[in-house]
């Protein structure tokens, strides 16, 4: 295995950059036998998509095949989820350390792996911060320095990234320190619009356009003129409006519904998913060329569980709002052994999941620290199953809270394990979800959301 794919350049005991060694495919057989591409950045895909680096012809290759991490262990190939599989040596395979002149198969091309003595920097923010954004991490500093170099223009970013990852905060962020500050920031949750709603709501309609029209309303993109607007969960935007939004992207002009005047509008984009949008992409379900408009700029923010390091930076930044927010409130401090059962959770809420946690145990603590006991994660809030019991067993601190705070607290712990048993008994769809549940799909979408848990459609 080749272990200097990636490392980090130091001074004074401060990271300046990471270093990526080149390295490049080769395709020795197939369709596009000859082709090459060369590998210049963490991340690379291969496959038939034009979403893809490294684009190829045969028809026999996913839509999106397999990737290439560059790391600091060596270069992590990865099959994503092919139709015909990624192998080696005859073995079909998920994923392997790529050794120098190693040969994969994939479909009926053959890709040698060559690693090459060129390198690349990549820079790493001075900051440990960006706005509201905060982290010590090489994963977020890299964000950062992106986010620097792009906060004062006009190009459109697409934020991807998990549930609870704080997509939100980055866009609010990039608006405050750019120079659209002082106009208006407009977010607009797509999943959160009924579907026959969406198009009056984004882009505005005029008075009698349709029933309930009774006066003319400006959307999300009139109301955001001259400053931001974030889309966010974009990757629920039904497809039939996929055009008219890319068409308002490129032209910078508009139609409200039942309106024949165009209407010229000076609006940063800013658009968030967290879902996989290639993979739409190959399903049919979202458009190309809006992607490609969409992420001119792509940031792809780590979960929590990937950037632990950044975990008391965060808890320290959580404990100060509260303190800042109540300052008549005692705020407790961390034990060592409460720091060390949080950097051992693995955060399936991601940053959301852990102010949650904070919030919760500087209420529940009784003295001036907070210990393990003190810290309740989501997932073991309850029992595994619920019986018909009046009484059930909780912290005791718990009877210690003002009633509407304990009620709070409680209630939080049954919609968790409610929620999250809920969708997993149906796979992870909404739909079905919402009708077991007596609910609207809008207002399950909002509760998942609260808790960080997924769903697939």
């Amino acid at each position: 295995m080749c272990e200097d794919g990636l490392t980090v350049v130091f001074a004074d005991r401060k990271a300046l950059s990471k270093r990526l060694r080149k390295s490049k495919l080769v395709v020795i057989d197939g369709p596009d036998k000859g082709k090459e591409f060369i590998i210049t950045k963490e991340k690379v895909s291969v496959g038939r998509g034009k979403i893809n680096d490294f684009v190829v012809t045969d028809k026999t290759v996913s839509f999106t095949h397999f990737e290439i991490l560059t790391t600091e262990k060596g270069y992590l190939l990865r099959d994503l989820n092919s139709t015909n599989g990624t192998y080696f040596s005859g073995c079909r395979i998920k994923e392997i350390y790529l050794n120098p002149g190693v040969i994969i198969t994939a479909g009926q091309s053959k890709f040698k792996f060559v690693p090459l003595k060129e390198s690349v920097d990549i820079p790493l923010s001075e900051k440990n911060r960006f706005g509201d954004v905060i982290g010590v991490s090489l994963k977020m500093r890299e964000i950062f320095a992106i986010l620097e170099k792009v906060v004062n223009t006009d190009l459109t970013i697409l934020l991807s990234g998990e549930t609870g990852t704080g997509k939100d905060i980055i866009a609010s962020s990039i608006h405050k320190l750019s120079h659209r500050k002082d106009g208006p920031f407009i977010t607009q949750d797509c999943s959160a619009i009924p579907r026959e709603l969406i198009e009056s709501i984004l882009f505005g309609h005029e008075k009698g356009a349709f029933t309930g029209a009774t006066s003319q309303h400006k959307g999300s993109f009139e109301q955001a003129n001259g400053g931001t607007i974030f889309l966010d969960e974009i990757g629920e935007l039904p497809l039939q409006l996929q055009p008219k939004l890319l068409r308002v992207l490129e032209t910078k002009r508009l139609r409200r519904v039942g309106g024949v005047e165009e209407i010229e509008v000076d609006v940063r984009v800013i658009a968030a998913t967290n879902r996989n949008i290639k993979e739409m992409i190959s399903k049919g379900e979202f458009r190309e060329d809006l992607f490609f408009r969409l992420a001119v700029i792509h940031i792809e923010i780590p979960p929590l569980r990937e950037r632990k390091e950044d975990i008391p930076i965060l808890v320290n930044h959580f404990l100060k709002q509260l303190s800042d927010s109540c300052p008549e409130m005692r705020i407790p401090r961390l034990s060592p052994e409460a720091m060390e059962k949080l950097m051992n959770y693995s955060w399936p809420g991601n940053v959301r999941e852990l102010r949650n946690v904070i919030e919760r145990a500087v209420y529940l603590s009784e003295g001036d620290i907070i210990t393990p006991k003190d810290l309740h994660f989501p997932s073991t809030l309850l029992p595994d199953s619920l019986c018909m019991k009046r009484e059930v067993e909780y912290d005791q601190s718990i009877y210690n809270l003002p009633f509407k705070k304990a009620k709070q607290i409680v209630m939080e712990q049954f919609e968790y394990n409610y929620l999250k048993a809920l969708i997993e008994r149906n796979q992870g769809n909404i739909t079905h979800s919402a009708k077991e549940a007596g609910l609207t799909r809008f207002h399950l979408r909002e509760l998942l959301k609260k808790y960080g848990l997924k769903s697939y459609d």
